[in-house]
């Protein structure tokens, strides 16, 4: 079969010619050959399945640079990445569907869900050296409505990152804005503590620092995280990790190129791929808006913790039915007895009817 002009190779692959006019200057679908008289593009009958992928990643959104990285993969593993497409897609969308939904409530008058005095917080907050490190980079803090982790790092600086990045959300503490404006507010205080943790530098040396916090307005819940701290839920006996390691570790695990046991194990299971103070002008949290409910628990840690104890061993001890003084102890103490090879930061929310 001989070569296909870019007007029925469009017609076959469902793409437009201006579409594979583009994809040929992006360099990810180039022509079989090019005309040397007419400049005409002409395809081989074989391009025909990778422009058909090209079309069906295009029509569920994905970006041109992802589908690049898709279309080198093998299948199983394309398989995996799409599957990761997804999940973020639907995450996103629901989380924009609840942003709407309180927009909606806020404009019609009808409130913002329970005040702070039928929903209470019983907390508490500590951070632990461990027993290998010579200083103490983490910072865990907690009040009635902000409760925040900090691992700082990148040098002797680190622990004042850390506590940078805390101190430019405690001002939130005391606004009383309604929940809609939740998420506007704390991304605004993340880039003045992206811009707190960059002036901390010292010489030569850069600090950075993870940060994983909640602002809460009622029964509302804030989410903000970047790097490798975590945040926990306990609902129902159900433990649920609600926030995902911006690791090259955990990136490799969403592309399918690690599984999960090698990434456990992995050496460089520790290197961020994004944190307060690295990377460009512009930081890229996370961020989302939850509903807590009575009974909820919230466990905020970071790696100290979060990857040294197994999820077993923290759900046995969040359901214990003890205080969060004593189990923020209980969970600090597991972290010594699997070695506590870094520091620990730890806080324990309980939300319970006023």
């Amino acid at each position: 079969m001989g070569l296909l002009t870019i007007g029925a190779f469009a017609e076959a692959v469902r793409l437009t010619p201006k579409a594979l006019r583009l994809y040929d200057r992006l360099g990810l679908l180039s022509p079989a050959a090019v005309d040397p008289e007419s400049g005409y593009r002409l395809y081989d009958p074989r391009q025909v399945d990778h422009a058909r992928l090209i079309a069906r990643l295009r029509r569920i959104g994905m970006p041109l640079a992802e589908i690049r990285s898709v279309c080198g993969l093998r299948p199983d593993a394309a398989a995996v990445a799409v599957t990761a497409y997804w999940q973020r897609v639907s995450a996103d969308t629901a989380h924009r569907g609840r942003l709407a939904a309180l927009l909606v409530e806020q404009l019609s008058g009808r409130g913002t869900g329970m005040s702070d005095t039928t929903l209470q917080v019983r907390f508490a907050a500590r951070s632990d050296i461990g027993a290998v490190r010579e200083r103490n980079e983490d910072h865990a803090y907690a009040g009635s409505r902000l409760l925040a982790v900090a691992d700082g790092g990148g040098g002797p600086a680190g622990r004042a990152a850390g506590a940078a990045a805390i101190d430019a959300l405690r001002p939130l503490e005391l606004a009383d804005v309604p929940a809609a404006e939740l998420l506007a507010m704390l991304a605004g205080a993340v880039a003045e503590a992206d811009r707190a943790v960059r002036k901390a530098a010292t010489g030569d040396q850069q600090p950075i620092t993870t940060l994983t916090a909640l602002l809460r307005r009622g029964s509302q819940l804030a989410l903000v995280h970047i790097g490798d701290t975590r945040v926990y839920l306990l609902r129902g006996g159900e433990l649920v990790q609600l926030t995902q390691d911006h690791t090259w570790v955990q990136a490799q695990v969403d592309a399918g190129q690690l599984g999960r046991d090698e990434a456990a194990a992995h050496p460089q299971r520790a290197i961020l791929v994004r944190a307060l103070g690295a990377g460009g002008p512009d930081v890229e949290p996370d961020l989302a808006l939850r509903t807590a409910l009575p009974g909820d628990r919230y466990l905020l840690c970071s790696d100290g913790l979060g990857t040294v104890v197994d999820r077993a061993a923290l759900h046995t001890a969040l359901t214990a039915a003890e205080e969060p003084e004593r189990t923020v102890q209980r969970l600090i103490d597991l972290a010594h007895a699997a070695g506590a090879p870094d520091n620990i930061a730890c806080v324990v929310a309980d939300f319970v009817a006023g």
